[in-house]
């Protein structure tokens, strides 16, 4: 998919499908090439990946046809236009909380490449010249914004966030929602499963997406898709990598001495 594809498809009706990429090896893209991907996730929030480093990334996924969806450190219009300039499909802004963030962010993403003063009455309401309005709806035809929803001053200002236009998808962090509402890594918490509901529900009843990046129980995950999620980021490559490993020494350990406790080998999901 293309950024388009991927802003209809989260629209509509879905469901994508994306993981985390943490690894900036070279052979993976390719590896990766009719994994049935639509996208990838690729964070520099929480990883070390230079600017330089993610954009080639950026530009590889593209051309595969895994849209390549950055999330930058902090909500800011300045970064979110270095990661697109950069060859994102789209941006992830995480912790966002107001509709203002979320207007500024799509300024960033859905305006260019109006600035300044221009942007900020366009933005308030100002239309724009007919020739203006055509150049900045296909300057940026290809470009996704997508919020993280994951505190509890998010959620009660969903709904008006989600009135901004120009919004694709909303995507829940998992981590950082179940801490703000008390109940740490809980993910089967009744608070936690109402608040994803929730987002779910409202987000859906907007025609913007639903999303969730999680690493959990697939049976969980097939729940929300059942539910109306339509975006889903599944586990991370480190995570799948690992797991799979444990998974084939325990095989081997079994077959070597079938007494043995399966103890040895133990995986901790990476959390991000």
């Amino acid at each position: 998919m293309n950024g388009k594809e991927l802003s209809l498809a989260l629209r509509q009706a879905g469901p994508v499908f994306g993981t985390l990429i943490t690894s900036p090896s070279p052979r993976l893209p390719a590896s990766l090439n009719g994994s049935g991907l639509d996208f990838v996730f690729l964070d520099t929030e929480h990883i070390a990946l230079d600017r330089s480093e993610l954009s080639w990334m950026c530009q590889v996924y593209q051309q595969l046809g895994m849209a390549p969806l950055v999330r930058i450190p902090e909500p800011n219009p300045n970064l979110a236009t270095m990661v697109l300039d950069g060859g994102a499909a789209g941006v992830i802004a995480p912790y966002v909380e107001t509709a203002q963030q979320v207007k500024e962010l799509v300024g960033a993403t859905k305006c260019r490449p109006l600035k300044g003063q221009r942007l900020k009455r366009h933005l308030n309401g100002e239309p724009l010249e007919p020739a203006l309005k055509q150049y900045v709806d296909q300057h940026n035809a290809q470009n996704v914004l997508v919020i993280n929803v994951e505190s509890q001053p998010a959620l009660d200002s969903l709904d008006e966030m989600l009135q901004v236009p120009g919004l694709d998808a909303v995507l829940v962090g998992p981590h950082d929602l179940s801490c703000s509402l008390g109940i740490p890594e809980q993910y089967d918490h009744p608070e936690f499963e109402q608040a994803v509901q929730t987002i779910i529900k409202q987000a859906r009843a907007r025609h913007v997406g639903a999303g969730i990046h999680f690493w959990g129980n697939m049976q969980q995950e097939i729940h929300w898709l059942r539910a109306g999620l339509n975006m889903l980021i599944h586990s991370a490559d480190i995570s799948l990598f690992t797991k799979q490993l444990r998974r084939e020494l325990e095989d081997i350990q079994s077959a070597l001495n079938p007494a043995m406790p399966q103890t040895r080998f133990r995986q901790q999901d990476v959390i991000i």
